[in-house]
């Protein structure tokens, strides 16, 4: 290891306070999927204060490019978007946008991205080739990866020879889980309108009842995953809202149901989605509908498959960065990402990693009394906050082990 190389870490205290103090404001300042115009400002004004010039990619995407010298190119993304809940954590930087909130950890991931640039910045001297930070708005919808991708991004930036990205998540703060493979899963949104015909509701006769037939649906798609896919393989149909009617003497002409579907395999997800279409026309068949029904995906998000030799190429930098069992071998995460839309657009390889979020103290105590889920707000509820302390240094030094993989020594630096 290269005195240069060691260097890179010396500092990071100095700048973990830089850049806790951003998170914060972050925090404070969410901003729906592909609404987030003042978080771009933001990000742009940062990178510019460091002497990098920007550009606007995917309308509210940023991506800065520092080039230093020849070598590999990586890339690095994080993505910026908020959700509609209402947060409650009681943090006195608790969100100031009624309704809105980063309940899913992307604060963190901007935060420990710019800690990355800082000292990558700051150590030229230990590094050689090109960094790509890439600001991705939209996650949560699926839809900010593939604007930036339909905006020219493959033509704006670099190739790069790999991508990385990373997760906060409910496990020990100060930790990192990697998997090869699936690591997260594709998901689909379903939308389904059964159209059927209203009638006062003392005249059932003279109806064809859509919220009967939206009921036996439900029923009926329980049995998909159930009986119709293997006990080994996995798969998720969640029927997660169904609307009708308005008035309780009403029989309405209309029901809406909204699915969701989760699969780490592309002929579970097919066999999944024939079956939903066979149910919703077999029940509207039976019950004599005189309108075909309306099945609409949305919101779909692709699997998340880490490379396998890079996989291991960033495990092993990860266990020489942090020390003896905080880098483990995560399961996979039936969550869904499209972070991977990025490095498929230039057909590279990418590792996609988990960061522990969670106060060591409480994750620890959780598991002593086995209620770990009950204890311990996850991702995407009002509750969710990752402590800021070791989560924001530990996803600097995540970030900087696999940048130097590729941009420093084969061997990553010691803590």
């Amino acid at each position: 290891m290269s005195s240069a190389l060691s260097a890179l870490f010396d500092d990071l205290k100095d700048i973990v306070a830089q850049r806790t103090e951003l998170y914060q404001h972050l925090h404070r300042n969410p901003e729906l999927s592909m609404q987030e115009h003042d978080t771009a400002n933001t990000i742009d004004k940062e990178l510019s204060d460091l002497g990098l010039e920007t550009q606007r990619i995917g309308g509210t995407g940023v991506v800065a490019v520092i080039t230093n010298g020849p070598g590999p190119t990586v890339l690095a993304r994080a993505d910026i978007d908020g959700l509609p809940v209402t947060e409650n954590t009681g943090l006195d930087y608790t969100s100031e946008r009624e309704g809105v909130m980063h309940a899913c950890g992307h604060d963190m991931h901007m935060a420990t991205l710019f800690g990355a640039i800082d000292v990558l910045l700051q150590h030229r001297d230990a590094w050689s080739g090109t960094y790509i930070a890439l600001f991705q708005p939209g996650e949560e919808k699926a839809a900010g990866a593939k604007a930036m991708v339909e905006d020219g991004l493959v033509d704006k930036i670099p190739t790069p020879d790999v991508c990385f990205g990373q997760h906060v998540m409910v496990f020990e703060a100060g930790h990192i889980g990697v998997v090869a493979g699936p690591v997260m899963s594709a998901a689909d949104s379903v939308k389904i309108t059964v159209h059927g015909r209203g009638a006062h509701g003392s005249l059932p006769q003279n109806s064809i009842d859509p919220v009967v037939i939206a009921a036996t649906i439900v029923l009926r798609l329980q049995t998909l995953v159930s009986r119709e896919i293997s006990p080994s393989d996995f798969g998720v149909v969640t029927v997660g809202a169904l609307n009708a009617g308005s008035s309780a003497n009403i029989i309405p002409d209309k029901a809406e149901l909204r699915l969701n579907l989760r699969t780490y395999d592309s002929a579970v997800r097919d066999k999944l989605v024939a079956g939903i279409d066979r149910i919703v026309q077999a029940e509207c068949e039976a019950a004599g509908v005189e309108k075909e029904p309306e099945i609409e995906y949305y919101d779909q998000f692709p699997l998340t498959t880490n490379d396998e030799s890079l996989t291991e190429r960033v495990a092993e930098a990860f266990e020489q960065v942090f020390e003896d069992g905080q880098v483990f071998r995560s399961a996979r995460v039936p969550a869904s990402e499209d972070f991977n839309i990025i490095p498929d657009a230039f057909g590279v390889p990418y590792h996609y990693w988990q960061l522990g979020g969670t106060d060591p103290k409480l994750f620890r105590s959780s598991l002593e009394n086995g209620t770990l889920v009950e204890n311990i707000p996850v991702n995407h509820s009002p509750g969710f906050a990752p402590v800021i302390d070791p989560t924001l240094e530990a996803g600097i030094k995540a970030h900087l082990a696999a940048a130097l993989t590729y941009l420093g020594q084969d061997q990553a630096p010691q803590s």
